[in-house]
């Protein structure tokens, strides 16, 4: 794999598209999971695009054109807690708009407050330590299939368990390939978006 494709592909599947990939699975591959009328679904998913995808890369990009971060790929510890600590904030204040609209159904705000919660702790932990914000990600989004597999019986979950298991391979050994974690900060980061995340969506529909 040359070092152009690992970059690539990290750049593609940044941490910050898994809760657009976790509520597109909630959303549209398993209906059940959710009472939001069809006719939302789109205006819903729309808003958790925007705010939890758009909205912060538009704001690292920001951040590294006036020079308050050295690279977008944040390559030292120093460099992601500034991004970090903003998309924790934006995820927050997305939960909490989401709890506020009583009209909506809850479970919205549930999942993102457990991705949210998943976000916090990686924030504290980049304060010392480089766990992977990637493999985090890709531990949560291997989570969510394998909750919604256990919870509703007419979702096939074959395809799409080994779609993110195989995702996340790819994506750990990109994240290897360009020197950006040692080996322990992959292994540490999926275990802790597995585990938080399972918890998590386990309780939410258990």
């Amino acid at each position: 794999m040359s070092r152009f494709i690992a970059l690539f592909i990290s750049v593609v599947f940044q941490p910050l598209l898994v809760p657009t990939l976790v509520f597109g699975l909630i959303l549209f591959l398993v209906p059940e999971a959710s009472s939001i009328p069809e006719v939302i679904k789109g205006r819903i998913f729309l808003l958790i695009v925007l705010s939890t995808l758009a909205i912060p890369m538009v704001t690292i990009f920001g951040l590294r054109l006036s020079g308050t971060l050295k690279s977008i790929h944040m390559v030292e510890i120093k460099d992601r807690v500034i991004p970090f600590v903003v998309t924790t904030i934006y995820f927050l204040l997305t939960t909490y708009f989401l709890h506020d609209k009583t009209e909506l159904d809850p479970i919205l705000w549930q999942v993102l407050a457990v991705i949210s919660l998943s976000i916090v702790g990686l924030t504290f932990v980049t304060f010392f330590w480089k766990m992977s914000a990637h493999m985090t990600g890709m531990g949560g989004l291997i989570a969510t299939v394998v909750v919604l597999n256990l919870h509703f019986l007419n979702f096939n979950a074959l395809y799409p368990l080994l779609g993110a298991i195989l995702l996340a391979g790819i994506v750990a050994t990109c994240r290897l390939k360009l020197n950006a974690h040692k080996p322990s900060e992959i292994y540490v980061g999926l275990v802790y978006g597995f585990i938080i995340c399972f918890v998590g969506f386990s309780m939410i529909y258990g």
